[in-house]
């Protein structure tokens, strides 16, 4: 009994991304989606602009999301001027209204670093192994290493 292997070659991520199957549409609504938020968000005044987001778009209706009712219904007044200025967005012309929610928002926080040190003498303990080492790369790698210590 034998099995039959299908080959197939590895695709840069570009080729499969910009394909017309699902990831491919799926990142195209992501875009616009960051497209019309941005958009929006330049339009508000600015006590408004960190607390509205943009959750997505359906059946005609762009969801914007806030964690307080009360500037969505400053929204909710400014519907035909927020409809007026996207449509001046190319792919934005089939959006014909908006759907509220309230929803706990918590911005994308970028995680915070986890640096660590390296003491002088680590870092002279390194210079010193890499200058005993015959392997180029092992000692660009050492060296490399030896320099985020402190020089005395």
């Amino acid at each position: 009994m034998s099995i039959k292997v299908k080959r197939s070659h590895a695709q840069p991520i570009a080729r499969l991304l910009n394909k017309s199957g699902d990831i491919g549409q799926l990142m195209r609504q992501s875009r616009l989606i960051d497209q019309a938020q941005c958009h929006i968000r330049a339009h508000l005044p600015e006590e408004m602009r960190g607390h509205i987001f943009v959750g997505g778009f359906k059946d005609g209706r762009l969801t914007l999301i806030s964690s307080q009712a009360s500037w969505l219904t400053w929204l909710r007044f400014e519907q035909s001027r927020l409809l007026n200025l996207l449509h001046q967005l190319p792919g934005f012309e089939a959006v014909n209204g908006f759907t509220f929610k309230v929803r706990p928002v918590r911005p994308v926080e970028a995680p915070l670093r986890n640096t660590r040190n390296l003491s002088a003498t680590a870092g002279k303990t390194l210079a010193d192994c890499a200058s005993d080492t015959h392997n180029p790369a092992l000692r660009k790698a050492l060296e490399r290493l030896a320099s985020h210590a402190p020089t005395q």
